[in-house]
């Protein structure tokens, strides 16, 4: 019980500590909660300072989820403390102690956590993000497709009920947090991948 107790909670303080904002201070880039679309996630740190300091913070994100649950599996943890640290790292992202509980918008740390969860869930749910943003070329978008489809990907692979339930919870707050961006995929002004990237250069 300490164990699991001890675990959640660790998650829960690691998805804490935002990628976003400490590449932005050691790189000498501006706060990502200040520039942009204000949020402490890879995509806004790509618009504001570039590829490198977004592929650090996309694998710190990812960390955050990933590493709580090798470390769950490790310690051979039930499948509803599995649930429960996954839920507890993505919080921590969405939600840090650390910085005011005002984090990102939680993409990177929900596919840490599917990976973590089972290598082919993880894998199951990027390949799907992978072909949305092929098709229509919008982060957003592709994000929502693929966390839209993750319970089901997720009751395929492992059929647990606690499982399907921690991802539905995951996607629905994913959906939430969202919800500016699902305002301009609907009034059709949302930024593309390729502006984003474009207006790097």
């Amino acid at each position: 019980m300490v164990t699991d107790s001890l675990l959640i909670l660790g998650a829960y303080l690691l998805g804490s500590i935002s990628s976003a904002i400490i590449v932005c201070r050691v790189m000498g880039l501006p706060d990502p909660r200040s520039q942009g679309s204000n949020n402490p996630g890879a995509t806004n740190v790509l618009r504001i300072g570039g590829k490198k300091a977004a592929a650090i913070t996309l694998l710190g994100d990812s960390l955050k989820g990933l590493l709580p649950m090798l470390a769950a599996h490790l310690l051979e943890a039930s499948v509803p403390i599995l649930a429960l640290t996954g839920i507890a790292a993505f919080s921590g992202h969405l939600y840090p102690v650390f910085f005011g509980f005002k984090g990102g918008k939680g993409v990177a740390t929900a596919l840490g956590v599917q990976f973590g969860l089972h290598w082919g869930i993880g894998l199951a749910v990027a390949l799907v993000w992978l072909l949305v943003a092929k098709l229509v070329n919008i982060s957003s978008l592709s994000a929502l497709g693929s966390m839209a489809l993750a319970p089901l990907i997720v009751w395929v692979i492992w059929p647990e009920t606690e499982l399907v339930v921690m991802q539905v919870v995951i996607s629905l707050i994913l959906f939430w947090r969202h919800r500016s961006n699902i305002q301009n995929l609907l009034q059709g002004s949302e930024e593309s991948i390729s502006n984003q990237d474009n207006s790097e250069k």
